[in-house]
């Protein structure tokens, strides 16, 4: 049970596949300009969980040579149900996210998950890679595009905070959205980082140190 937990919560921070693995960084620029847009470009967890069973199920049946163009066929399958079903329920939505969304068909997330963990791991464990990802890749969409919005534009989902004439307009173009994405890869980097560095002390000696033993006071400088 513990072993499924790892796998579902992997792609929340520990492997998050935009502020860890740094994919899929054109459309998480280029949509995360606001907190909406950045849920709706969730929509691409329903074709990672999707494409993750169906290759999973067909890993035995798909020649090793060609399994690239069936990735990339079936998960065209699912991002074209997708589309439609934006189109026909929320244009508003389909607009927004524009050429990124049948762009889904190659992003770098739903090929890589399918050619490392889906081609190689059974259907269950497949579908909670692709829920995990999906989830992490959602959640820096929604952080970046509500930083970007909030500060750049002055509202949050559309709902006015303060002022358009305070707004930080750059916050919303290409410099805004390259310096939030750095800024929350260092953030999150730093935060890992010093959680892999709490020492578990016994007998006076440090277990799995990742730090510099001269500065912890266990070992003479």
């Amino acid at each position: 049970m513990k072993e499924k937990v790892k796998i579902l919560t992997n792609g929340f921070l520990n492997e998050n596949p935009v502020l860890r693995l740094v994919l899929g960084t054109c459309p998480t620029l280029a949509i995360s300009v606001s907190a909406e847009a950045g849920v709706g470009m969730g929509l691409a967890t329903f074709v990672l969980i999707c494409s993750n069973m169906v290759i999973s199920a067909l890993r035995k049946v798909i020649p090793d040579k060609v399994r690239i163009p069936a990735f990339i066929t079936i998960i065209a399958s699912f991002v074209t149900i997708v589309q439609m079903i934006v189109q026909a329920f929320l244009p508003s939505l389909n607009d927004s996210l524009g050429i990124y969304l049948p762009l889904i068909v190659v992003n770098c997330i739903i090929l890589g998950r399918a050619e490392m963990f889906a081609s190689k791991n059974p259907v269950f464990d497949s579908m909670l890679d692709g829920l995990g990802m999906g989830i992490g890749f959602t959640i820096a969409l929604l952080v970046m595009g509500t930083i970007r919005e909030i500060i750049g534009a002055g509202t949050f989902f559309g709902i006015r905070l303060f002022p358009e004439s305070y707004a930080l307009g750059i916050m919303t173009s290409a410099p805004g959205g390259f310096f939030t994405f750095g800024c929350l890869i260092a953030l999150l980097t730093a935060i890992l980082a010093s959680k892999g560095k709490k020492l578990i002390k016994s007998e006076n000696k440090c277990l799995n140190c990742s730090g510099d033993c001269t500065d912890c006071g266990e070992v003479e400088k």
